[in-house]
């Protein structure tokens, strides 16, 4: 019986054998796309092993990542740049401003109003404008000591401009343009001297030139707020600070005393700051008269009118008594930075 069984059982294993031999190519061809898809998996499976990138710490570079990869062109702002700069070379040194030094006290401190100055009674002859020629001497006039005193960057522009002229109009074109813008300043306040004195003065005076008839035009508007003219081109002197200078004129501008300083241009100037220095020559003036002693009355307030060749409305910048204090400190820093350099 169990011999029986042994053959039995050694039967059944070799028609297993063969049957196995027999389904082994088909199940191998069904199974073959499965292990193809397998070993690419496989070996997906391995190149995400050996992936240096996620042994980096990517918190830590997240900003820089996103920098390169969020968009083609640079992503550097003016903020992310001063940041790098900062941390690549430290805290930038603070730059003084450029107006810094017009902040400082003047050395020679002078009042812009005299104190000591005593007013005389009115005279006969006060409906007469004040006219003093002006004396040729040693002493600085306003006018120089603000051109070799100019700011940088204005001599920079105004070198640029110059420049700019020549390239235009070549050296004698641009030297008689330059002649006739002077010819036209002083046809200009000549004609505004003939209209401010009285009748019998001003029947000595030419009459209109047409070359002016555009500033003219320009400032009609401005001439009705004008009235008690008490100055005409006249010479001033500062007894202290021993400067000097001309001014166009001194009236009352709607009721208010100022020293008036008429300017042309070809191009408009609405606000005080496109006059450059005017300001600082205006008070420079006011400081003049008020400590000189042919003047018997004292001005606190200024009056910049730009006139416009081609007739539009003047600009009257006006210069209260606080502007003015602010400009007659600067002055002193330029008069002083004129003493150190002479």
């Amino acid at each position: 019986m169990l011999l029986i069984r042994m053959k039995l059982l050694q039967l059944l294993a070799r028609e297993s054998e063969k049957l196995e031999m027999l389904l082994q190519p088909r199940l191998y061809q069904k199974q073959l796309p499965y292990m193809r898809l397998a070993t690419s998996a496989c070996l997906h499976g391995k190149k995400k092993k050996v992936n240096s990138y996620e042994q980096v710490d990517q918190e830590k570079y997240k900003s820089l990542v996103c920098s390169v990869t969020s968009y083609k062109a640079s992503a550097q702002t003016p903020e992310t740049i001063f940041e790098e700069d900062s941390l690549l070379y430290g805290q930038p040194l603070k730059h003084s401003p450029s107006n810094k030094v017009e902040r400082k006290t003047p050395k020679n401190w002078v009042s812009l109003i005299n104190p000591k100055k005593r007013i005389l009674p009115v005279n006969s002859n006060s409906d007469r404008p004040m006219k003093i020629a002006l004396q040729k001497t040693q002493i600085p006039s306003v006018t120089r000591i603000l051109q070799q005193t100019i700011p940088p960057q204005q001599a920079f522009y105004l070198e640029r401009w110059k420049q700019k002229m020549i390239l235009e109009l070549g050296k004698d074109g641009f030297a008689e343009y330059t002649k006739n813008l002077f010819l036209q300043g002083e046809l200009f306040h000549a004609a505004l001297e003939s209209i401010f004195l009285p009748e019998e003065m001003a029947a000595k005076e030419q009459g209109e030139d047409s070359a002016v008839s555009g500033y003219l035009s320009s400032v009609q508007h401005v001439l009705k707020d004008i009235s008690e003219v008490k100055a005409l081109e006249s010479a001033v002197q500062h007894e202290t600070l021993q400067y000097l200078g001309l001014v166009d004129c001194v009236a009352k501008y709607r009721g208010q005393l100022c020293v008036i300083d008429w300017k042309t241009s070809e191009k408009p100037k609405p606000f005080l700051q496109n006059t450059f220095d005017n300001p600082l020559q205006v008070a420079a003036y006011i400081g003049a008269i008020n400590h000189d002693a042919n003047y018997d009355f004292q001005v606190s307030c200024g009056l910049i009118v730009v006139a416009y060749k081609d007739g539009c409305p003047a600009h009257p910048h006006f210069m209260d008594p606080d502007l003015c204090s602010q400009y007659w400190n600067k002055w002193l820093l330029r008069l002083e930075e004129y003493m150190d350099k002479n």
